[in-house]
């Protein structure tokens, strides 16, 4: 047992964890796993960022999202910036930056998030086919991704748009097309795969990796999914950078 001196004080951590097209119950659990390996994480959850200009902030100092097409109000986005601003960690994970909407045309990815996009420092618009890519390393010193070599994953290949000043720690290089998106056609280039945002005195870690979907997350677009994705979550990697970027959130660099 751990000595009073040696404890780490409390940190009140809070979980957003829902949306659309994705195994929120495996992600869910699979981040409160993560998060429960660390006395002092004290974790609330919710599906939402409702009443994030209320209340639902008030004491966190460590934010967690793992969402897909969930848009908070103009003043919950509003609320979410300054409480960044004002010191907070935030992890946000794979869709935590996309809106979608379904069209005859393809999915489009609507500009209806303006300040979450600016807080998050980008915003998620089209994905080619889960497929095999390599991601690579961009700061290999930086803590968070030491030690790390260049790997190989099937996920979703995240080509956003992107705001502000990034430090990007892991890359990844696409050119192609992004079937099915409105937005389909991109030239060669660089896409960050985890990168810090520093905003005011707070800061925001993005890791776009981390696909999951099993046989009914696709309703009700799709009845029945034939296959159960798990992306990243299976690579010895992503819980490394998984486990790290908990870390940090919880202070312990």
């Amino acid at each position: 047992m751990a000595s009073q001196a040696t404890l780490h004080p409390p940190v009140q951590v809070h979980l957003i964890c829902g949306g659309k097209y994705h195994d929120f119950d495996y992600a869910r659990l699979q981040l409160l796993t993560h998060l429960g390996m660390h006395e002092e994480a004290r974790v609330t959850v919710s599906g939402d960022y409702r009443d994030a200009d209320s209340g639902l902030l008030d004491g966190v100092e460590f934010l967690i999202t793992y969402t897909c097409d969930v848009r908070p109000r103009l003043a919950e986005q509003e609320a979410l910036r300054d409480w960044v601003k004002g010191g907070g960690r935030w992890l946000a994970l794979h869709g935590t930056n996309a809106a979608l909407d379904l069209t005859p045309d393809g999915v489009v990815s609507p500009r209806v998030i303006p300040v979450l996009a600016e807080t998050l420092g980008s915003q998620f618009i089209a994905h080619p086919p889960i497929g095999p890519y390599r991601v690579e390393v961009t700061e290999p010193d930086h803590p968070l991704v030491a030690g790390i070599t260049p790997f190989d994953t099937s996920d979703e290949l995240y080509l956003s748009e992107y705001h502000g000043e990034l430090e990007v720690l892991l890359h990844t290089r696409f050119a192609g097309d992004a079937r099915g998106f409105a937005e389909s056609s991109w030239p060669e280039g660089q896409h960050p795969v985890l990168y810090l945002r520093y905003l005011g005195d707070g800061t925001v870690l993005y890791l776009t990796l981390g696909h999951c979907r099993g046989h009914y997350d696709m309703r009700p677009a799709v009845d029945w999914w034939p296959a159960v994705d798990r992306g990243s979550w299976d690579l010895r990697e992503f819980r490394l950078l998984l486990g790290r970027a908990v870390g940090w959130g919880l202070g312990k660099e």
